[in-house]
């Protein structure tokens, strides 16, 4: 019996012993978490000048592109921005009165839009489209992506994973002009570029 009780009170003590040597849970998420924020402020303060790195302000150019009195219902009008270069194709259309996010005009049915699929850039050209109350421009003859242009061109349908780019529009009098965009044109790594 005596050989018994030696055996539990050496268990006892090896557990004790591994006892002070292991964490609990609270133990380890604390000093997992301050090891990694130590390594993250490491790696941070070793990299030369980018901590110091200033923001980059872009100025878009601002493009006269349409007349509103000469805007037909549901028919784009092409033109190219925020330049001249590849993939700069877009389009201005007056969605007869559909109200859309980022829309201009009196019933802020206007609004301009990139004619390339952010997928892989196949051309949209004349893919506009008014079916009953919805806007919208695709399909991409790539991989039939879709785009609603009355919520600031959400893909609907399709494979593209980010929203078709829209141009931003300002009203002045008659004349509206492209003032800014909103998502990377395809292609891109910068909408605006070197000159």
């Amino acid at each position: 019996m005596s050989d018994l009780i030696k055996k539990e009170s050496k268990k006892d003590e090896t557990a004790a012993d591994h006892g002070n040597c292991m964490l609990n849970r609270r133990q380890f998420l604390m000093y997992s978490g301050s090891a990694a924020i130590a390594a993250s402020t490491i790696s941070i303060s070793l990299l030369p000048g980018e901590a110091n790195a200033k923001a980059r302000v872009v100025t878009y150019p601002r493009k006269l592109i349409a007349k509103l009195s000469e805007l037909k219902e549901n028919q784009p009008l092409d033109f190219n921005y925020p330049d001249d270069g590849k993939n700069s194709q877009c389009f201005v259309v007056k969605m007869d009165g559909a109200k859309a996010g980022g829309g201009v005009g009196k019933q802020r049915d206007v609004v301009a839009f990139s004619y390339l699929c952010t997928h892989q850039g196949g051309p949209m050209n004349g893919k506009y489209q008014a079916v009953g109350e919805h806007r919208v421009l695709g399909q991409c003859p790539l991989h039939l992506s879709t785009y609603d242009l009355t919520r600031h061109g959400i893909i609907v349908s399709g494979q593209a994973y980010q929203s078709i780019p829209q141009v931003l529009l300002e009203v002045d009098g008659d004349d509206v002009y492209a003032v800014g965009m909103m998502g990377l044109l395809y292609g891109r790594n910068e909408n605006l570029m070197e000159s």
